[in-house]
């Protein structure tokens, strides 16, 4: 198989034909080194040799409704994580200054539930203003599903990007959560290009899904023209309904990524959730397809270090992107 006529067809904007997205997942561990370099050509052809570090903030933990099974904040899991109501102002400007330090490019605000109230909105709508005056930093939410008007209530307040993850394909979507539909996650993401913010979309790989459905969730990704994607890869916790599904390993998530890349050649793809556990010893390969990762851990388990990752991205021979000045 000659990947680099992959990496030909994507740098032309072409997409490849199903049976070629096929062979990149089904690429021999032999094949690996061609596939990872075929897929930096194309990353580095956007790119360069840059990577984007960002950091999240989980603003309140756990008392979540939703029955997503990979969870551990939601309703069917009976893991003991920390649960605790919505973070003070204070409190998410103090973690938006960190994230500076640890030469973040972008601060994430998280949120449990199933959409953020009105309330929560104003919350978070003061906490972004604060931190946009004195901490300097671009500011990214995750708060569920949301309507266009509380979207543009965050982009008033200077919220430039939003996340809502499509998880999945829409075929694998009811054997994850049952609480709400693909169609559901698809109108927030609608949501959030009608109100002119930035679109943070993807994906959980580890969940049971078939080749068929990481390859359908990447073409929907290019459908909708999502500017960053963030793959993440199943951390089974236990005590969730999915603790027992292991089911990946390193080469497997980099075949992923370099899917990822092909299929979404221009846009930021995030290594995120899972990458320190599933990726392991391979980890820096990641960073050959994908341009971007999260540092300091996640919504309730742990990641690498950012001064690790500063290493990690500086042995590479690689470079950390620096923000823009706000």
């Amino acid at each position: 198989m000659d990947f680099g006529k992959f990496a030909d067809k994507s740098l032309q904007g072409e997409l490849l034909e199903r049976d070629e997205m096929k062979a990149v997942l089904n690429a021999s561990d032999e094949q690996i080194p061609e596939l990872v370099s075929a897929a930096f050509r194309v990353r580095h052809h956007y790119f360069g040799k840059r990577v984007q570090i960002h950091m999240l903030q989980n603003a309140k933990s756990g008392l979540c409704p939703e029955d997503c099974h990979y969870c551990s904040q939601s309703s069917v899991s009976e893991a003991p994580i920390e649960r605790y109501p919505f973070l003070s102002k204070e409190q998410l400007v103090e973690s938006a200054k960190r994230a500076k330090e640890a030469g973040a490019v972008r601060y994430c605000i998280v949120n449990s539930g199933r959409g953020p109230t009105h309330k929560e909105i104003e919350q978070i709508a003061e906490a972004v203003k604060e931190i946009r005056a004195k901490v300097g930093i671009n500011i990214c939410c995750s708060l569920g599903l949301m309507s266009e008007d509380k979207i543009r209530s965050l982009k008033e307040a200077g919220v430039g990007r939003i996340n809502h993850n499509l998880n999945t394909s829409r075929e694998h979507h009811p054997e994850i959560v049952t609480t709400h539909t693909y169609d559901d996650r698809v109108a927030t993401v609608e949501n959030v290009k009608s109100a002119g913010v930035g679109t943070c979309s993807g994906g959980i790989i580890g969940m049971g899904e078939s080749d068929d459905d990481i390859i359908n969730l990447a073409i929907t990704l290019r459908a909708m023209d999502i500017e960053s994607i963030p793959v993440n890869f199943l951390h089974s916790i236990p005590k969730t309904p999915f603790e027992a599904k292991r089911q990946l390993t390193p080469q497997k998530c980099l075949k992923t990524l370099c899917l990822f890349r092909f299929v979404n050649p221009s846009k930021e793809i995030r290594v995120a959730g899972g990458r320190e556990v599933n990726l392991r010893s391979l980890q820096p390969l990641s960073l050959y397809p994908a341009n971007s990762i999260f540092v300091n851990g996640y919504l309730t388990t742990p990641g690498q270090e950012a001064s690790d990752a500063h290493r990690m991205i500086e042995d590479l021979g690689f470079e950390l992107d620096q923000p823009a000045a706000i």
